[in-house]
């Protein structure tokens, strides 16, 4: 970001905010908030070996936030002049109609920790440089087999810079950087087809292809195809399961974290609403919420309603322990703020939202855990799926899987699904590896139509049972 360009939010100063707070809190509000953006972004894509798309994206905006009770009143304009922003304050403030607040305290700035320092920002680069580590990621995997006819490699960044400043007078400043690249192949041989990717990123510059090359990336999308050309078909049935280290944490992400989001436990919707203090995972299992973890993508030095980044001990050896709060849910539990409030953008309204999720390390090494297999599937990668919140029921779909036989991976599988409940799967959790892998961020996350970016993470875990969708044996 240039220095013209954060000037645009640097206009915005502690008289003018307590302005705008003053109209947003005029008509008896409990509380309000303001969360200015201003967010450059570019994405590039290679495809066929020549550019296909470049893009680049410019949003500003401010969001004013209005409390009363449990509701909520909210408005946003898309651009900074005084006019549009107060039109905005006064709109959020229609929630409430009991006369006037007290005014806001006298504003202040308050310093935050910077989990992603970032010297030179990939927006800063030269595109020219961003388009050959396309070009190398697309020559390193169709160099590794002339089997892949179709290689797709993308790469998109982000600087968000943001400001918000609330009601008690808090002011704080954050500038996040973000960037994913990808590399996706399709290999095809004896009339059948079969993709592979990889991929990754985080809050980092040009500093990330350092240990994690282009070319490391094209080779692994093959592989991946490659393999799975011999892929049979899945057994189906209940079965032993054994979950990679690293990516398959977005199974905990999507069928237990969700769940232990304090919005859902408000409104009584979530299989873990009321069991604070209660055992509900194998004692093997500690899940954790860290938006600290340095460099992360789902590293925040401070979430979008000015409380700083968190690392939340969610269930601790078994026991749920806490949820993810965003300042309804804080208050309405009487808990300090977790640091989870989380929006896509300035037009959207926060919400309790997961940063980096992960299971954390156990005393098994990963050979020995495949070792006590007789006949089982090895999930590696995952490509989504869909989860009940209510009772934690889901449905995984994998891209990356492996036959279990007598302790050994043998042959890949084609069309494997996991179905089962989360709850029921952490307390199906039999052994844990010591090989923690939190995933090279390439996750986002979606709730209420809103995305922000995530990680996960995980050892290797053996999981007793889970019924594998496949081939009837």
């Amino acid at each position: 970001m240039t220095n013209s360009e954060g000037s645009r939010l640097d206009a915005i100063d502690a008289a003018l905010a307590r302005r705008l707070l003053e109209a947003a809190l005029s008509t008896g509000g409990d509380y309000a908030d303001l969360f200015f953006e201003y967010r450059t972004s570019a994405d590039y894509s290679y495809e066929d070996q020549r550019v296909k798309s470049v893009g680049r994206g410019i949003t500003l905006g401010l969001g004013v936030r209005v409390l009363k009770g449990d509701a909520t009143g909210y408005a946003y304009c898309e651009q900074l002049d005084t006019d549009a922003m107060q039109r905005a304050a006064r709109t959020a403030a229609q929630i409430a109609a009991a006369g006037a607040s007290p005014p806001p305290v006298e504003v202040r700035a308050i310093q935050i920790p910077d989990f992603y320092p970032v010297a030179t920002p990939t927006l800063e680069v030269v595109p020219t440089e961003k388009l050959e580590l396309l070009r190398r990621g697309d020559r390193a995997a169709r160099a590794a087999d002339p089997r892949i006819t179709k290689v797709v490699v993308s790469f998109a960044e982000e600087l968000k810079e943001i400001l918000i400043v609330t009601a008690d007078g808090l002011l704080y400043r954050d500038r996040q950087p973000l960037m994913r690249y990808g590399v996706y192949a399709i290999a095809e041989a004896g009339g059948k087809r079969q993709t592979g990717s990889s991929g990754g990123g985080g809050r980092k510059g040009m500093d990330y292809f350092a240990d994690r090359t282009p070319e490391g990336h094209g080779a692994e999308a093959a592989r991946v195809a490659l393999a799975m050309l011999d892929a049979v078909d899945a057994p189906a049935g209940e079965m032993e399961v054994v979950l990679g280290a690293g990516d398959s944490g977005i199974l905990l992400h999507e069928a237990i974290g969700h769940g232990l989001e304090a919005d859902f436990n408000r409104k009584q919707t979530s299989n873990y609403s009321g069991r604070i203090g209660q055992r509900v995972a194998s004692e093997l299992c500690t899940v954790v919420d860290d938006g600290t973890v340095s460099h992360t993508r789902g590293a925040i030095n401070v979430d979008d309603e000015g409380h700083p980044g968190q690392r939340n001990v969610l269930i601790e050896n078994g026991i749920l322990v806490g949820y993810l709060h965003d300042w309804l849910s804080a208050k309405h539990f009487r808990r300090g703020p977790s640091g989870n409030g989380r929006r896509q953008s300035f037009r959207h309204n926060p919400l309790p939202r997961m940063t980096n999720t992960y299971l954390t390390a156990g005393p098994h090494e990963a050979d020995e855990i495949l070792r006590s297999v007789k006949r089982g599937v090895f999930a590696k990668r995952f490509s989504g799926g869909q989860v009940n919140i209510s009772n934690g029921d889901f449905v995984f779909s994998l891209t990356e899987s492996y036959l279990i036989e007598d302790g050994q991976v043998t042959a890949p599988l084609k069309g494997v699904n996991l179905i089962g409940n989360g709850p029921e799967v952490l307390n199906k959790v039999t052994m844990l590896g010591n090989d923690f892998q939190l995933s090279d961020g390439i996750w986002t996350c979606g709730k209420d139509g809103q995305s922000v970016p995530v990680g996960v993470g995980t050892p290797t875990v053996k999981i007793a049972a889970i019924t594998v969708g496949g081939t009837q044996a």
